[in-house]
């Protein structure tokens, strides 16, 4: 599997799977298709804040990701959530996520303190992938306040 930053001919894939992903039970905000384009052109601008990826398995994407950089004064450095995570049904169960990670970690080496992302309670298989990966459930509380 090869990963990279997403690219202008990814787009009408990459939108396709992000209305999959945001019309599941993996997120709580059914997002709009013009926020999907908007987040999927961030991506392909100069925002210095999000980055996206594409993973693709012989010649054909397997998934895509999203990253957004913050700082955490708890922990002195860059944190890195990862706003989305899709992988295509066929793809799934082979590792993709895992491969996911340790490239984030390695781009990352030396310049993150800590990784971050959410996951819905009920889901379960999530959860297990991501425990593996060395995730744990945070106890703090989330609040949110949306300006849209």
């Amino acid at each position: 599997m090869q990963i990279r930053l997403m690219n202008r001919d990814d787009y009408e894939e990459v939108l396709e799977m992000m209305k999959v992903f945001y019309a599941s039970p993996a997120v709580l905000h059914k997002a709009s298709e013009e926020i999907l384009r908007r987040d999927i052109e961030d991506c392909l601008g100069d925002m210095p804040f999000l980055e996206g990826y594409v993973f693709e398995e012989k010649g054909e994407l397997a998934g895509y990701a999203m990253t957004a950089k913050s700082y955490t004064t708890e922990y002195g450095g860059i944190c890195i959530w990862v706003e989305d995570i899709y992988i295509k049904p066929s793809y799934r169960h082979q590792g993709l996520g895992s491969k996911f990670f340790g490239f984030l970690e390695k781009e990352y080496e030396g310049k993150a303190v800590r990784f971050k992302l959410e996951v819905e309670e009920e889901n379960g298989p999530a959860i297990e992938a991501y425990k593996k990966n060395g995730y744990q459930v945070s106890a703090y509380l989330e609040m949110t306040k949306e300006t849209q």
